[in-house]
């Protein structure tokens, strides 16, 4: 791999912790409630220096990083004079007096349209240059506005920073410090003891015990309800304030007070925390059948994923009869870790590819070893929800032949973002590159389409299985393959209503998944035939739109 990518497969860049990452925050956001609760627990880490008030040299530092970071990896060329003017322009979103517009070869700064300061223009992409500017139109700002003279330095951060990714796609983003914090939990794991939690009138509900996590060690169950910490009631405190207190250096010890409904008197239990990383993969036996769900990806998805196939192989044995592999609402996570999961089944061929406009964003991965579920009959579920990672495995099992894709049209959101940590311990979330399937189409804003689909005019499961058997489906290779131009709205949606996308799991994708792998005939008729996967592509850029 190139220099850039010089951290194996954590995809190290400007900073010391980047890492590239397919994420998705609207589909997060349709998560809801629960989601949230998960949240609030998995996302936490040691970084407690606390933060520190306004200052312009820290300023300057932070915008010019921020300027130059996105001058060198975002997907597409744009100069730095556009973010910073777009970016000051934003300081209106915490004071609409506040006004920054160019004027012929000067940046005019005013108070209800009266000019109160006026800064030639620097070279367009002169990082360093546009930083200082930055910091300085805040600084003047700051001493006319009582509004952004009050606020906390992250607020005027945020609010610049919103106004640059404004320039760039829906996928680029700014997190400050205490978001970022929460990011790189969710992604690495962090000190705690492994209980997804929400709060309720009588206290802290633990709504689930994480496997093989010091709680569950300890005797945490579900419904436990936490009273106190360290022998201070939680009541009155915020869901954030909680996470706080249960989670800290790993080996550090946490007293809790539990309410348990089979007990007379509360129970006092100490669990000692350890690095923890969110679940992601989950297994149950569906007669002969093993059912594997994926939630997300993050640095232990493919570890995990290898012990629920043991799991279900000892559990099931010799009787076996196949996989069913639920991506539905998924939204992603960790570029290396989508390939690591593919390369559990694929044992050849191209798996992924990803091009930009950076030189070191044109990278190849291929198979490279044997078939960890043995050539058991693979299905592999996905809707609206499944999204970036998660539709590289999909794609990558359906290109090599190596499974039957259920359901409907994914999300096409087929792009990969780079997360770059800024001076301030924020982060900037960068598209830095589009991926494509391994027959070669670009994934973007198209999607995955489904082998055997469960929209459109399908009700029932028997419908399903009356078009395979009448050799209506499944849908087309040429189809899912065929070249359109991804920035034409009318050609994407043509292609799509194919299939037409899911938001809502349905019954239906389970219930072909079963028949489909209970009936080996019926599961042959199902799978598209020979690989259509590169064995040894070319090392060109694949044209795409989009």
């Amino acid at each position: 791999m190139g220099g850039f990518l010089r951290v194996a497969m954590r995809f190290g860049s400007y900073s010391t912790e980047a890492a590239r990452i397919l994420d998705f925050r609207g589909l997060l956001r349709r998560a809801g409630p629960l989601c949230l609760a998960f949240l609030m627990v998995a996302c936490a880490s040691q970084d407690s220096t606390p933060p520190l008030g306004y200052d312009e040299a820290r300023a300057e530092r932070l915008f010019s990083r921020g300027y130059q970071d996105v001058s060198d990896i975002f997907i597409e060329d744009v100069a730095i004079s556009q973010l910073a003017i777009a970016g000051m322009g934003s300081l209106a979103s915490i004071d609409p007096a506040i006004g920054v517009e160019q004027d012929g070869d000067r940046l005019k700064v005013s108070v209800d349209g009266t000019s109160m300061a006026s800064y030639p223009m620097p070279a367009p992409n002169d990082a360093k240059a546009w930083g200082a500017l930055t910091a300085a139109a805040i600084s003047a700002s700051r001493y006319h506005s009582s509004d952004l003279d009050t606020a906390e330095p992250e607020v005027l951060y945020e609010a610049v920073f919103d106004g640059v990714l404004s320039q760039l796609d829906s996928f680029s983003r700014y997190a400050g410090r205490e978001a970022a914090r929460e990011n790189r939990a969710s992604r690495d794991g962090f000190g705690g003891i492994g209980v997804r939690i929400r709060l309720i009138e009588e206290g802290v509900l633990i709504v689930s015990v994480m496997e093989n996590t010091p709680a569950e060690s300890a005797g945490l169950i579900d419904d436990d309800l936490i009273i106190a910490i360290n022998g201070t009631p939680v009541e009155g405190l915020s869901q954030r304030e909680v996470v706080r207190q249960l989670r800290g250096p790993v080996r550090s010890k946490v007293r809790l007070t539990i309410d348990r409904d089979a007990n007379e008197s509360p129970l006092a239990i100490a669990v000692v925390r350890q690095h923890i990383v969110p679940q992601t993969v989950s297994y149950r036996r569906e007669g002969d059948l093993a059912y594997i769900r994926i939630s997300g990806f993050n640095q232990r998805t493919t570890d995990s994923l290898k012990q629920k196939i043991k799991q279900a192989q000892d559990d099931i044995g010799e009787q076996l009869e196949g996989f069913v592999l639920d991506l539905r609402g998924n939204p992603g996570g960790l570029l290396d870790q989508a390939v690591e999961v593919s390369n559990l089944f694929v044992t050849g061929g191209r798996i992924v590819s990803t091009h930009g406009r950076h030189p070191d964003s044109h990278q190849y991965f291929s198979a490279s070893r044997s078939d960890l579920a043995a050539s058991a009959p693979i299905v592999v579920l996905v809707d609206g929800g499944s999204a970036s990672a998660s539709e590289i495995v999909a794609a990558a099992l359906q290109d090599s032949g190596r499974a039957v894709v259920v359901g409907s049209s994914s999300f096409g959101k087929g792009t990969v973002q780079t997360v770059l940590r800024l001076p301030n311990q924020g982060e900037l979330t960068l598209t830095w590159a589009r991926f494509h399937a391994p027959s070669g189409y670009a994934l973007h804003r198209r999607g995955v389409l489904p082998d055997i689909c469960t929209t459109g005019e399908i009700e029932q499961a028997d419908q399903v299985l009356a078009l395979i058997r009448a050799g209506a489906m499944p849908l087309s290779r040429d189809l899912r393959r065929r070249d359109i131009d991804t920035n034409d709205d009318q050609a994407v949606e043509t292609l799509r209503a194919n299939c037409p996308m899911r938001d809502e799991e349905s019954e239906i994708d389970l219930e072909v998944a079963t028949s489909l792998l209970e009936d080996p005939s019926l599961y042959a008729l199902a799978l598209q035939g020979p690989p259509d996967t590169a064995e040894a592509a070319p090392e060109a850029v694949p044209a795409s739109g989009g």
